[in-house]
This record gives C-alpha cells, structure tokens and sequence, in this order.
C-alpha cells in the first residue's frame, strides 16, 4: 500500500472483516476479490488498487473514505488539513484526502486528484447504501455511469442516479481534482 497509510489500511480492513464475522471467503464471494488476494492485502504483501479497495469496503457495508478515516483512527471534530489522511492508489497515481473528520458521520467530504489520463472504476456496490455528488474544483472529469458519460468541467456538480457500475477518467493533460460528497441512503 502507498503511504503511511499503508499497513493501518492492511489492519483495519482485516480487524473489519473479522469483527462481521466474516472468513476471507466469506468477504471473496461478496465483493468479487479472489481469497488470496485478500490475504495478500491483509498481510501488507501488496498494495491494493482503489477499484479493489472500493469492492471490498463495499463488501464490508462502509464507504472507501470510512475505511481509510477508520484506518487513520480519526474521530475528532477537527481534523487540520495536515493531519487528514491521503491515500494513494498504487496503480493509478489517484490521490484520495479523506477530508471530513469523523468516521461514520451523515456526510463524508472526499478531495481527489486524479492525474492525467489515469480512470478508476468501482462497482454498482459501491454505490448501493450511499448518495453522491461530484463536484468539479480544477480540470475535466470524464464520469462514466453505467452507460452514460458525463463529462465535467471545473465548476460543474453531478448528482449520481442509482446505483451503477462507475468510472472516473481524467481526459486531459493536465491534473483533475474534484470533491465528492457523500451521504447515506435514508440520511
């Protein structure tokens, strides 16, 4: 895993796992990553991709932002902007600041960079329980939603519809950053 965050990313989503009750394979069959895999990112033997991270919290009933805020062990009100963690996908070069305080609050705030060229895909899972917006703070995004693509530029927010399989590429040159917004079903 990248970062410091690294090996607490490694912990938390084992200690997650096993507080659900869940055996490894129990978690492979729900969010589609191979058993061994999931040790593997267990053990800290190798640095999962965000789109892997995305299924398995998925899997786990939390937010990727709630796993990476759980990781960090913040529950504070305040969290100054060097003390938020960032997490950075080994594959990709796309930099996730989980900006809100307090895991598990009713709204989460996300600032992602997401360098040129590069696209990060979840599944529909990863939306099932949540709402998002997206907004635009520099750049393009090119946001695929199942079928559709929408293609934002800086200023621009998108609410997503219901739960579909995404994808979010940086078209251009130049660095993409956008903020995501995130709530809970029934919040």
């Amino acid at each position: 895993m990248s970062d410091a965050l690294g090996p607490a990313l490694a912990l938390t989503l084992q200690e997650l796992r096993q507080a659900r009750g869940m055996s490894g394979g129990v978690l492979a069959e729900r969010s589609g990553v191979s058993r061994t895999m999931i040790s593997r990112i267990e053990n800290g033997d190798v640095q999962p991709t965000a789109a892997l991270l995305g299924r398995l919290s998925a899997a786990l009933g939390i937010t990727l932002s709630e796993l990476v805020t759980r990781a960090e062990r913040g529950e504070r009100r305040l969290v100054r902007a060097h003390e938020q963690p960032v997490w950075t996908d080994p594959g990709t070069e796309y930099r996730r600041r989980a900006v809100s305080p307090a895991a598990g609050g009713p709204i989460e705030l996300v600032e992602v960079e997401l360098p040129p060229g590069a696209r990060v895909g979840f599944p529909a899972q990863a939306y099932a329980f949540t709402h998002h917006q997206i907004w635009v703070l520099e750049g393009t995004l090119a946001f695929r939603e199942g079928e559709v693509e929408h293609v934002l530029d800086r200023g621009d927010c998108l609410h997503l519809g219901p739960p579909e399989p995404c994808e979010f590429h940086n078209p251009t040159e130049e660095s993409c950053r956008y903020l995501v917004v995130i709530s809970r079903r029934g919040a």
